[in-house]
């Protein structure tokens, strides 16, 4: 099985090791979210969901995590009456 792939399920967005999310308004803790599967280290605090910081779009934290050979269109392209994978 190959590892998963990160991206915002909203607009495909792939974070770089280098981007940062903050732990607010709990610790203020700066860290890589998927390096902990959304655990903030500072505090502990699971965050479910997660802002891209691209599109700015929040969505459960679980769906960044894709399958690569998963083609499907982003969610905000997506039409109603299209099928989506489980």
């Amino acid at each position: 099985m190959r590892s998963p792939e990160i991206r915002c399920p909203m607009c495909r967005w792939k974070p770089g090791a280098d981007a940062r999310w903050s732990c607010l308004p709990r610790c203020g803790t700066l860290w890589f979210t998927f390096a902990t599967g959304g655990v903030c280290p500072g505090c502990g605090v699971r965050w479910h969901r997660t802002q891209c910081l691209r599109c700015g779009e929040v969505s459960p934290h679980r769906d960044w995590y894709v399958d690569p050979e998963d083609d499907l269109p982003p969610a905000s392209e997506r039409r109603i009456d299209q099928p989506s994978s489980a």
